[in-house]
């Protein structure tokens, strides 16, 4: 077998979870990964290209050859190592919503590249450097991709040299609720509302917002309300999104910590008791003008994972 090549048959799965990114203040620099997780098995085969099955989310509406956004993330890491991506057939359980702020873009990049890990174990060894650096190139930014990658609260940014990052441990009291609607949000229509350009007192704001934000998640949870206050980009992009904004001034009027998930339309509640979860799903029952999903979700402690199974487990 020459160097560099896979075995046909050589398989492996992926998990990765959801993302939610900026946290309020956080804009592009925070995220956190929850505990809802897409799935993808690939195996190896004779014939080059590459097939995919999509399950769940995505399914019928998202490529399945060699565009698809998994298949591309791996093309990417291969290509990045100077080894020619073999024959696949994927098979993609997406739990995660599309086009909601949950990072699932992110999240198939970074199963994509994991995939790619795992197939490539014993031939190249991929840190966590180059993990964020692979799915950063393709992703933009690092703030989904860090904590989908990593688990738990991330703090990303960049440097000359690339992207970087910091894992930390959310505080045990801490949970997450996230509402979903049924109606999605571009990313790039999302981000074009932003002004080039914030008042220096709204950036001198979310700084001290930020810095406040990882005192809450890591030591204070109490501080949690007044720490995702943002001037940044959620009222910028509020009347693409109106439902939302005005579902977040509703739990943010009865004391809960409620932010925009990601570029939305989704809604993240960050918790310091069990009992504002119950609170918040009720009033968003109460006040919703159409319907939301809501999901109690812990905090992701593992990040994406893979497990390779070789040729002679399968044998």
């Amino acid at each position: 077998m020459p160097v560099g090549t896979v075995p046909v048959g050589t398989a492996v799965s992926v998990k990765v979870p959801a993302t939610s990114a900026n946290l309020g203040p956080g804009f592009d620099t925070l995220g956190m990964a929850l505990a809802l997780y897409d799935d993808l098995e690939v195996t190896v085969r004779e014939r080059p290209g590459a097939t995919v099955e999509v399950r769940g989310y995505g399914a019928g509406e998202v490529p399945t050859d060699e565009s698809n956004l998994v298949v591309r993330a791996m093309s990417h890491t291969f290509a990045a190592y100077g080894i020619e991506m073999p024959g696949l057939d994927l098979v993609a359980n997406n739990v995660i919503p599309h086009g909601r702020g949950l990072g699932s873009s992110g999240a198939a990049i970074v199963s994509g590249i994991m995939a790619a890990k795992g197939l490539l174990a014993g031939i190249v060894e991929i840190d966590s450097e180059a993990l964020l650096t692979l799915a950063t190139e393709l992703e933009g930014h690092p703030d989904n991709v860090a904590p989908g990658l990593f688990g738990g609260l991330t703090i990303a940014w960049t440097t000359p040299e690339g992207p970087r990052h910091k894992r930390l441990s959310v505080h045990r009291g801490v949970s997450a609720l996230v509402c979903v609607p049924e109606h999605t949000m571009s990313t790039a229509a999302a981000r074009s509302l932003q002004p080039a350009s914030v008042p220096h007192e709204d950036a001198v704001f979310n700084v001290s917002r930020s810095a406040l934000l990882i005192a809450a998640l890591v030591q204070s949870p109490e501080l949690l309300l007044a720490a995702t206050e943002d001037k940044l980009h959620q009222s910028y992009r509020a009347s693409a999104m109106p439902e939302t904004n005005a579902l977040i001034t509703t739990l943010r009027d009865a004391g809960l910590a409620a932010a925009v998930s990601g570029a939305g339309p989704s809604i993240l509640v960050l918790c310091s008791d069990p009992e504002q979860r119950l609170i918040a799903a009720r009033l968003i029952a109460e006040h919703a003008e159409t319907p939301w999903q809501v999901m109690m979700l812990a905090v992701d402690l593992k990040g994406a994972t893979v497990i390779t199974h070789p040729v002679e487990a399968l044998a």
